[in-house]
C-alpha cells in the first residue's frame, strides 16, 4: 500500500507537488451507467424528450465536466485536456434498459486524467437523469469505475473483470 501524499507535516490536506514529474502521454477510461424504464428508453432513442436530444446534451456535459474537474474536486490539478471521447451503448435487462456511458480522456502532462474521466462519466449520467426525471425519478445511476489508465509513474492499470 502506498503512502498517502495529500497531507503535509501537520496532517493537513495539501495539493501534491508535481513540479518535478516529467510530462508524458496519459489516458484514462471510465464507465458508468444509468438504468431507465421503457418509456424513457423509447423517448431517448426516438428523440422525443421535451428537453431535447438527451445523448447530445449529455455528451457536451461530459466534455465540459472533464475540463472543469479541478473546479469540483479540491485536490485535482488543472490540466490541459487534449481529448475527450464519450460513447453510449444500450442493453436490455430484467429491471429495465441500461445506458452504458464510456469516457476516454487524454492529456500530455505531469499527472493523470482518471478523475477527469470519472467526473465526465458521472456528469453524463446526471444529465440523462436531469433531462428525464419528469418521466420517472426512479432511474438508477452506477456503478461508476475506472476501466483503464496508461502513463505516469504508477504505470498502467486495466480492470480485468466488469463491475456489476
Amino acid at each position: 500500500m502506498s503512502e498517502f501524499t495529500h497531507f503535509n507535516e501537520q496532517g493537513r490536506a495539501k495539493m501534491v507537488d508535481i513540479t518535478e514529474k516529467q510530462p508524458s502521454n496519459r489516458l484514462a477510461v471510465a464507465q458508468t451507467s444509468i438504468l431507465v424504464n421503457e418509456q424513457i428508453y423509447e423517448q431517448i432513442t426516438n428523440h422525443t424528450i421535451k428537453k431535447g436530444d438527451v445523448l447530445a446534451v449529455a455528451q457536451v456535459a461530459g466534455i465540459m465536466a472533464a475540463k472543469q474537474t479541478a473546479m469540483l474536486i479540491p485536490m485535482c490539478h488543472p490540466i490541459p485536456i487534449s481529448g475527450v471521447d464519450i460513447t453510449f451503448d444500450w442493453s436490455i435487462e430484467e429491471s429495465g434498459y441500461r445506458l452504458s456511458i464510456t469516457v476516454s480522456v487524454k492529456t500530455k502532462g505531469s499527472t493523470g486524467v482518471e478523475m477527469e474521466a470519472l467526473t465526465a462519466a458521472s456528469a453524463c449520467a446526471l444529465t440523462v437523469y436531469d433531462m428525464c426525471k419528469a418521466i420517472d425519478k426512479g432511474m438508477v445511476i452506477g456503478p461508476t469505475y475506472l476501466i483503464e489508465k496508461h502513463g505516469g509513474k504508477s504505470g498502467d492499470f486495466h480492470r480485468n473483470e466488469p463491475v456489476r
